[in-house]
């Protein structure tokens, strides 16, 4: 699930090491400085690099998911440099898993989550990125979120907008939230705000 770029909202403050608060113009100025920092450096790495770390990843996720068989996994198309995981995602239609990929409705709003399988009908949507063409809107069970950067609490740098957050708390059952990056993409805090959802777990190679 992907984020507005650098469309921050939610305006508060954040508790400094040693006492103090930064406010929320100077976060979301870090943030934006930090987020094309981390990006550069992805985009980087070796094409063959991110393949085979990608192939890692996978490797991860199915020893931290296990069976899929009836279960909606929402997954991305991805986008500047992030892990290519979309063999794992025919590899859990195979297993009897539906994946899902999220649509952009608009902006400020929730995501939603299409069912898509390898073949499907693709159309651009948000920035290009593909979305499924059609497909009623689905629930997933388990949903996988690509970093920009992550902090020691699972709390994820995205690229903005806030629909990550947004859309979880939206959900009527939360997914199992799965974080997916580079080990480069570690960060010491992304001064998380009280809007910001940590991720269940995060793999990161």
């Amino acid at each position: 699930m992907h984020d507005d770029p650098d469309g921050e909202e939610h305006p508060s403050q954040a508790d400094l090491p040693g006492g103090g608060t930064m406010a929320w113009p100077d976060i979301a100025r870090w943030r934006k400085a930090e987020r094309a920092r981390l990006i550069t450096a992805r985009l980087a790495i070796p094409a063959h690099e991110r393949a085979a770390m990608s192939a890692k990843i996978a490797t991860q996720l199915d020893a931290i998911v296990g069976d899929v068989a009836g279960r909606i996994v929402s997954l991305y198309w991805p986008f500047r440099g992030e892990p290519d995981l979309r063999s794992w995602m025919a590899a859990i239609v195979a297993r009897g898993g539906t994946p899902a990929l999220p649509v952009v409705i608009e902006k400020a709003r929730p995501l939603v989550f299409r069912a898509y399988r390898p073949g499907d009908r693709l159309e651009k949507g948000v920035w290009n990125i593909p979305i499924p063409a059609e497909g009623d809107p689905v629930i997933p069970d388990i949903t996988i979120a690509p970093l920009v950067g992550v902090d020691p609490g699972n709390y994820r740098l995205g690229y903005g907008g806030g629909f990550f957050d947004r859309t979880l708390a939206s959900l009527p059952k939360k997914p199992i939230v799965i974080g997916v990056g580079y080990a480069m993409q570690h960060i010491p805090t992304i001064h998380p705000q009280p809007h910001d959802i940590p991720m269940d777990r995060v793999v990161a190679v």
